[in-house]
């Protein structure tokens, strides 16, 4: 029987979807720090129990097995929604489920914060730019996206998403706020998820060639979790006007090859770099202008790359002596 937390208690009742992936289990973490009473909930889709496993003794938490596609209540004063599949190897396994998580999922999570009078928070990404013909990437821009495309389950999910929370804002009162999630990396990060920093980190501990997709031109720019959850939690006590979308990422500009050359110089490795053709609607630049961020929340970076990087290397070594990885995936 689950428990709930209902109206009269003290503490901040907080509800985080897919709070068992990398970065909702590092906001549960930092959340129940501040000594908020935290719900994750999560379907298992792709989040992990061991990312939540250090909290489940914790009195002040609670996990629900719940997919947010299927109606959920609950006495909830903030509700922090991150569930969705979000690396390509993930959010293009299942396209169809990931879109449902996306517009389905936030449907029900704005409808409960409107039965409940909670406030919400959306995690929206990068993605709904596209392959952006704007740079830096500024809030006001409307993006370069094919509606048909592979990535287009993720991307047009997450702007119908965006959507129907500024709806919801502008019919029913809801108190909404968006944060557009650039590119993140920390420890934590499933080994699995075909993302760039994991990837390359893991294929240079193991001795494989690094896999570059393209010529390695194309640029990122890598936000470190601790920095990225900060932001989050910013936003989400930013003034009530602060309703439009906000871009959390780190401003700093790398290349793809630039990033792997960076990863073979601070791991001794025999691995090569391996040049692969470019996936279809791979974006050639991503990189935030924060300046909405820094004006609104007094936010910006402070970890950089290379201590980032040192520190989520020391994550993936680890990992590594503690179990075999599989081969490793496509890129993000």
């Amino acid at each position: 029987m689950r428990r709930n937390v209902r109206e009269g208690d003290c503490l901040t009742r907080i509800l985080v979807t897919g709070g068992a992936g990398f970065l909702g289990a590092h906001l549960c973490e930092r959340l129940l720090d501040m000594g908020n009473h935290v719900t994750c909930l999560d379907n298992l889709h792709t989040g992990a129990r061991q990312n939540i496993a250090g909290f489940l003794a914790n009195p002040r938490f609670e996990f629900v097995e719940h997919s947010v596609i299927d109606a959920f209540d609950g006495y909830f004063d903030e509700i922090y929604n991150l569930a969705c599949p979000a690396s390509p190897q993930h959010y293009q396994r299942d396209p169809v489920y990931t879109f449902k998580t996306s517009v389905i999922g936030t449907l029900n999570m704005l409808e409960l914060a409107k039965r409940r009078g909670a406030k919400l928070l959306q995690a929206s990404t990068s993605e709904i730019y596209g392959d952006p013909l704007v740079h830096p990437q500024k809030e006001n821009y409307w993006g370069n996206v094919n509606t048909m495309g592979v990535r287009s389950c993720y991307d047009e999910g997450k702007r119908g998403a965006e959507t129907l929370v500024s709806d919801f804002h502008r019919f029913h009162g809801v108190n909404t706020r968006i944060v557009r999630i650039f590119n993140t990396y920390g420890p934590g990060m499933n080994p699995e998820d075909g993302r760039v920093v994991s990837n390359f980190i893991i294929q240079a501990l193991t001795g494989n060639d690094i896999t570059i997709y393209g010529d390695g031109s194309q640029t990122r720019s890598f936000c470190y979790r601790d920095d990225l959850v900060e932001g989050i939690i910013g936003l989400m006590n930013a003034p009530d006007h602060v309703t439009f979308p906000i871009n959390i990422g780190n401003p700093v500009e790398i290349t793809v090859r630039k990033l792997a050359e960076t990863v073979l110089a601070m791991i001794p490795s025999k691995s090569r770099i391996d040049f692969r053709p470019l996936p279809e609607d791979d974006p050639m630049q991503r990189c935030p202008d924060v300046s909405r961020a820094r004006e609104y929340l007094g936010w910006e970076p402070k970890v950089p790359l290379q201590e980032g990087l040192g520190n989520t290397i020391e994550y993936f070594r680890q990992i590594i002596a503690s179990r075999s990885i599989p081969s490793v995936p496509k890129t993000a």
